[in-house]
């Protein structure tokens, strides 16, 4: 394979990103504002961009991905494409019927200098958007940031556009769950259901991407958080915003816009984390914790316990986005486990600091990189193996190459089922995340043992 030609000197690369550990902002946008009941994505730009997008996600979710296109052609490159899109939501309102058109930019628009802004102003103007409708966007241009700053940016576009304060401060958390599976959703949600607490999570991708068979097509399925509620946001107690880089733009603008103060925690994956995030809810609402989180808590200790020793001293090599490589690495490092290699391809200052902060007991040297790309950690991997890699499916071809177990994790797993219907939230996901590693770890220790060696209990 190509990648076997990986050389194992790293050199300096200040200007060629060779197998990119992200993909681009519409993404992530496109997958917020499938989180929104009733909502049409669009993106405004090329068919071919919108078709890429679309694609990524049905492949990811087993889910047709339903979005609209602005449809650029050479003229509309060149002269602006406005009349493209006052007449895309002309037609979109018409003809499907959402309740919101969620518009994304790409790089085409943005490079022309498209102000979205003012054409849905026009739209309104010229009564192409229906009262009771809205249009909303969103500005994510591909050569800035990555599909986790898109899914940032739209989310902060919910705020922007929906928001509203009275004055009045209802007995109600939002919950702003950052760029997971529709399943961690469910699972914020039910954890704060348990412990009594109101909600309303935005975006909500639950039950609209990981959906039942029902037998008949819906283009807008019943889950995602509604306008109502989403104008209600402004009159929550608090917001808890999971992830910093997903989620912490929007409660900040909540909290300039419409005085909801905001905490803004790592995601709840493993035990440390679920505990602080749990710990805040407690505290904003006032309730206690009930004896069933208690008691999942403590099944995720018992096998961190039990099992230690295969934990024990195992490298691992981890790509992927950056509020899910943070909290990864403080799981991984609570079980004793070492990850050496750490890859983000999303931008950010603070993501470097972070990792070293985590792994500062680590007895090993620790690789990290912002803006890095998967060759760099195959370089890394080929000066200094690992016992496991943990990452999207881009990582098979490096899983392969060099003979190292995989655990997919994050975003995009295109060739295994599951991580739509169980969560890598909470203690449960924590649970879930600990049997994938123990059966990757365990099956390659079957596989090399000797027959002397070949254990029936382990």
């Amino acid at each position: 394979m190509l990648l076997r030609h990986t050389p194992d000197t790293v050199a300096e690369r200040t200007a060629l990103t060779i197998n990119p550990a992200k993909t681009c902002q519409p993404i992530g946008a496109m997958y917020a504002a499938l989180g929104i009941n009733r909502c049409l994505p669009h993106s405004h730009g090329s068919q071919g961009c919108c078709a890429y997008h679309r694609s990524t996600l049905t492949r990811h979710y087993k889910e047709p991905v339903m979005a609209g296109t602005s449809s650029f052609t050479e003229g509309s490159s060149v002269f602006g494409g406005q009349a493209n899109l006052l007449q895309a939501i002309n037609n979109i309102f018409a003809i499907y019927e959402p309740e919101v058109i969620a518009v994304h930019t790409t790089c085409l628009s943005e490079t022309i200098g498209d102000d979205i802004t003012q054409i849905i102003a026009k739209a309104r103007e010229e009564n192409k958007i229906p009262k009771g409708k809205y249009v909303i966007h969103a500005n994510t241009p591909s050569y800035v940031g990555s599909h986790v700053t898109g899914f940032a940016n739209m989310v902060k576009g919910m705020v922007d556009y929906f928001a509203a304060a009275d004055g009045r401060k209802e007995n109600r958390i939002n919950i702003i769950p950052g760029y997971v599976e529709p399943a961690d959703m469910e699972e914020i949600k039910r954890i704060a259901s348990d412990m009594g607490v109101s909600t309303i999570m935005f975006p909500d991708t639950s039950n609209v991407l990981n959906g039942p068979q029902t037998g008949r097509y819906a283009m807008f399925p019943a889950g995602g958080v509604t306008v109502a509620d989403l104008i209600r946001t402004g009159g929550s107690m608090g917001t808890v915003a999971l992830g910093r880089l997903a989620s912490g733009l929007a409660a900040r603008t909540l909290d300039a816009k419409c005085k909801v103060p905001c905490e803004i925690l790592d995601l709840p994956i493993g035990l440390m984390a679920t505990d602080r995030f749990i710990d805040t809810l407690r505290q904003i609402a006032g309730v206690s914790v009930p004896d069933s989180l208690n008691i999942e808590r403590g099944r995720l200790l018992d096998v961190m316990t039990d099992m230690h020793q295969y934990f024990f001293g195992r490298t691992a090599a981890l790509a992927g986005d950056p509020d899910q490589l943070i909290s990864l690495t403080e799981f991984l490092v609570s079980v004793d486990m070492w990850p050496i290699h750490i890859v983000t391809g999303t931008p950010g200052k603070k993501f470097e600091s972070r990792i070293k902060e985590i792994t500062k007991e680590v007895p090993h040297p620790v690789n990290v990189k912002a803006t890095g790309d998967l060759f760099l950690l195959h370089q890394w991997i080929k000066n200094e193996p690992v016992d496991l890699l943990i990452g999207n499916t881009y990582m098979k071809y490096i899983a392969r190459d060099e003979d190292i177990p995989l655990v997919r994790f994050g975003f995009p797993i295109l060739d295994r089922i599951g991580h739509i219907y169980f969560p890598t939230i909470g203690y449960r996901g924590g649970l879930r995340l600990l049997e994938k590693i123990l059966d990757a770890l365990l099956d390659r220790q079957d596989r090399d043992a000797p027959e002397e060696s070949f254990e029936l209990v382990m």
